[in-house]
């Protein structure tokens, strides 16, 4: 059984983990990526349950940071190193590295999940991503694999429940006030 106990702070590359690694230019130099609903919600419900989450990204993106800030998620963008990025966003969140899991797919991710305490690869990530993880979703990246890893740790922290109350209150807050 997977220790999530210490976990304080779930911290995820964007590409290829909450997208599927697709990128599509626009004639107009715009850039388009596709999230999935799924991790929306997921991210949500962490936050409600006191966990928090940022999103440690080697590229910038408009569409990225649009998306980051629609579901309150703390975002660094145009973090080549990944070792340097996690120490930083650890620094900011005044967590210790062995309090942090990490959600990621390709090879710039191995360093930040040498360092956490609980690494994750989504199912499709390269084999080295996957040999270095604890644990790997069951669902690939862009298609509700950080749900998974939130419902991993909220359950295995016993704060599922509670995060799924927040929620439905603040649906029946939100029709109330129609």
């Amino acid at each position: 059984m997977l220790d999530v106990s210490p976990i304080r702070l779930l911290v995820s590359d964007v590409d290829g983990v909450l997208t599927d690694g697709a990128i599509t230019y626009g004639s107009d130099n715009q850039e388009s990526k596709t999230f999935n609903i799924k991790d929306g919600l997921g991210l949500r419900l962490a936050t409600w349950a006191g966990l928090p989450v940022a999103w440690l990204s080697g590229r910038r993106s408009d569409a990225v940071t649009r998306r980051a800030a629609e579901l309150g998620v703390r975002l660094y963008e145009g973090v080549a190193d990944k070792d340097a990025g996690l120490r930083w966003v650890a620094d900011d969140h005044g967590v210790a590295p062995a309090e942090i899991a990490y959600v990621g797919d390709d090879l710039n991710d191995l360093p930040a999940l040498r360092r956490v305490g609980l690494p994750i690869a989504v199912a499709d990530a390269v084999p080295e991503v996957q040999a270095a993880a604890a644990h790997i979703t069951a669902a690939p990246g862009g298609a509700g694999a950080l749900r998974e890893v939130v419902e991993l740790i909220l359950r295995g922290q016993n704060r599922w429940d509670e995060a799924v109350a927040v929620y439905l209150a603040r649906l029946r807050g939100a029709t109330a006030g129609q």
